[in-house]
């Protein structure tokens, strides 16, 4: 059995993509240093999060779903070395949930990772991430309560630090528990060097060139994914959603026209730096193991001056829309040329239009 199972649990947007990005093209080199990362594929570890959190509602998933749980544990529990699981959905679950997964890995050891980051930028990045899911919430509505359902992910139930380690320390002591803050102004492969640290890794060795960063729409080009979303009614599959509305259209055709950053509203900036406060006295009172800066989970007392989405004009939206129809135009020409003469369309059409005019990658 494993001597040591790290739980690393999110938060969402921490991160997290890149982090589970340099692991998995690392496999070899990880067991290799004594770390298993078990599994066939990423999915594994998103799969055995549902396992975890939806109880009987997993058996209306496919098979290899509904065993991803138990092929993971039979795999830690055939190696002697440290072992690896990886996903921010986790930070889900519910105290008794929380609790019969660490006994299921009984009688490793098992010490909880939690990548943070302080609530005002997390809140933001993760209205964006729910829009790249298809929702249609405007950023008025978003998060307003706490879910008491641990198949709530975008929600203060996974983004509220304080709020995830009061139910996670129920089946982990606090002394086994890292809490590392994102420290945005870094460089990126800082987050790395910390958390491949607290694991034990040689850090410096691993080839950082697949990761890539999880960047955030601008505020116009969110509105515009949000009314676009409302009109997606055949895009129920995760798959489609991934695929199409995530990657597609939000990360390859709006993320790069490089929009203006924005705020949510007054009373959820206010909310917001409540709730840093409120982990950082939460992770001071119980002797959490915090490596990094515990300030960079503060929200600060001054911002800059940042535009709140109800400012977005009807003319804004027509005017990135149009650009949009545009592209993806262009993509539909691209690909029928493509298929004309068999070639297999590996670019990455209409992306070329965004760089030219505003700049971007």
């Amino acid at each position: 059995m494993a001597k040591r199972v790290f739980l690393h649990i999110g938060l969402p947007k921490t991160a997290t993509s890149y982090l589970q990005t340099i692991l998995w093209s690392s496999r070899d080199q990880l067991r290799a240093e004594g770390l298993l990362l078990p599994g066939t594929e990423r999915r594994d570890h998103l799969w055995a999060s549902r396992v975890v959190r939806e109880g009987d509602a997993i058996r209306k998933r496919p098979e290899r779903e509904q065993t991803s749980w138990d092929r993971l544990r039979a795999e830690l529990a055939a190696w002697d070395g440290d072992g690896l699981v990886s996903h921010e959905f986790f930070a889900a679950a519910s105290a008794e949930q929380a609790v019969a997964m660490v006994e299921a890995l009984a009688p490793a050891q098992v010490e909880v990772v939690v990548t943070a980051r302080e609530p005002l930028g997390l809140f933001t990045a993760s209205w964006q991430e729910s829009l790249k899911n298809k929702a249609t919430t405007p950023m008025a509505d978003y998060s307003r309560t706490v879910s008491p359902n641990p198949t709530a992910i975008w929600n203060w139930r996974t983004l509220d630090l304080r709020l995830v380690l009061e139910r996670w320390s129920q089946a982990v002591p606090h002394d086994r528990i890292h809490v590392l803050p994102l420290d945005r102004t870094a460089p990126r492969d800082e987050i790395w060097h910390r958390f491949g640290g607290l694991l034990g890794l040689r850090t410096a060795d691993y080839d950082l060139s697949q990761s890539f960063p999880n960047e955030s729409m601008g505020v116009v080009e969110a509105e515009v994914l949000r009314r676009v979303n409302a009109h997606l009614d055949s895009f129920d599959k995760a798959f489609d959603r991934g695929v199409y509305i995530r990657t597609f259209l939000a990360d390859e055709r709006l993320v790069p026209r490089k929009g203006e950053p924005f705020w949510p509203y007054p009373d959820q900036v206010a909310d917001c730096r409540e709730r840093s406060v409120a982990a950082i006295d939460y992770l001071t009172a119980r002797g959490v193991d915090v490596v990094g800066d515990i300030e960079h989970l503060r929200v600060p007392e001054e911002l800059p001056v940042r535009r709140t989405p109800d400012s977005v004009t009807e003319a804004e939206v027509a005017a990135a829309a149009t650009e949009l129809v545009a592209v993806l135009l262009g993509d539909v020409r691209d690909l029928r040329n493509a298929s004309r003469k068999g070639d297999d369309v590996s670019r990455r059409p209409g992306r070329s239009l965004w760089r030219r005019r505003s700049g971007g990658r």
